[in-house]
């Protein structure tokens, strides 16, 4: 599979037999000049469509923002950027810092060498300078980070700086934020305007020194960061379940044979129904499933959930399960994938029996 082709502002690329220069790009518009000058405009599909089109080079790397590697230990941000200076070169052909007028090294050249070749040729110069073998599988996966995540992607992850939640905003602020969002927790669901003007009537009424209240805009952004997985101005429903949730980490657990592990769950099915006693009202959907498999072994829907429903999804996943009126012959377990001779020599009450797999649960 090849990678989208992307295009900036600022690559060089081939049109209708000669090179252009991207110098600007609005929507679907972009606007070229080729080496003369001559401006022209067309649409970017177009572009990109018309035969023998081609990026040829890049216009460049931007420039890092200042401080972004300060704080780190010593020598750390010296190899994110000797990194950074063999990615550009990868990826572009030229590193960061070359003149308007370089061309790129013949190995490095994007417009005679891929992307696999370029990579190869850089695990060897790099071979070369170091004095150990740097595969051509490590370049790659260097070159994703820094594509993904810019000179950041080049640092070791114990050693890449964390942005504090709450930024510069007054702890203070942040804690009375954090207790409003838990005791909304069985309370209606609020908008974050009125957090903003709740948390400053509670701010106000705190002795001690002097405190300065975010902008709303600031303060907003604090809250998406605080708020995320909470459903603090989303659902109620889905906030009260989530807060109901057991403490500590799910864990997955791998199965490798049916019935190993079996689970049984229950959600309120979202439609009407009209139950034997006439009323209308909605219903639950009881199933059991086998997590080695991934099959529904039995399914009941009840107006309530009960006790008596999970011994009743155990008998169904135990017993054939028999053919209904109304039901195509192509349902029959005879029709089915699953060895029928083999089972109907074990039990004869399978010869009129659905095509639905009988597993005895080990684990519920």
């Amino acid at each position: 599979m090849r990678p989208p082709l992307v295009v900036r502002p600022g690559d060089r690329v081939r049109f209708d037999g000669k090179v252009h220069t991207m110098v600007g790009l609005s929507g679907v518009l972009v606007r070229l000049a080729d080496e003369h000058g001559q401006s022209s405009a067309m649409h970017l599909p177009t572009l990109m469509t018309s035969p023998g089109f081609e990026v040829i080079g890049s216009g460049g790397v931007r420039r890092l923002p200042p401080g972004l590697l300060d704080g780190l230990p010593p020598g750390e941000a010296e190899r994110a950027l000797w990194w950074h200076r063999h990615m550009s070169e990868v990826l572009t052909g030229l590193p960061p810092d070359a003149s308007a007028d370089a061309v790129p090294r013949p190995e490095y050249d994007p417009a005679t060498r891929n992307l696999a070749e370029r990579e190869a040729a850089k695990a060897a110069e790099l071979t070369a300078e170091s004095g150990r073998f740097v595969s051509p599988h490590t370049v790659r996966w260097r070159r994703r980070r820094y594509q993904k995540r810019g000179v950041m992607g080049m640092l070791d992850g114990r050693q890449a700086p964390r942005r504090a939640v709450q930024g510069q905003v007054d702890p203070q602020v942040v804690e009375v934020l954090r207790r409003l969002m838990e005791q909304a927790t069985d309370g209606s669901t609020r908008t974050i305007s009125y957090y903003f003007e709740r948390v400053g009537q509670v701010m106000k009424k705190l002795e001690g020194p002097r405190f300065e209240m975010p902008s709303r805009a600031t303060f907003y952004r604090l809250f998406n960061r605080l708020e995320a997985g909470r459903h603090t101005t989303g659902s109620a429903r889905t906030r009260r379940s989530l807060a109901n949730q057991p403490d500590g980490v799910f864990d997955q657990v791998t199965v490798c044979r049916p019935g190993e592990l079996m689970e049984i769950d229950s959600t309120p099915f979202d439609v009407l129904v009209r139950l034997e006693n006439g009323i209308v009202d909605r219903c639950e959907l009881v199933g059991m499933v086998d997590v080695a498999t991934r099959t529904i072994t039995a399914a009941v829907l009840r107006p309530t959930t009960k006790s008596v429903d999970a011994a009743l999804l155990l008998a169904r996943s135990v017993t054939p399960a028999p053919m209904r009126p109304g039901w195509p012959e192509a349902l029959r377990m005879e029709h089915s994938a699953l060895p029928y001779e083999r089972l109907l020599s074990v039990d004869e009450r399978l010869r009129h029996a659905a095509a639905v797999p009988l597993i005895i649960p080990e684990t519920l």
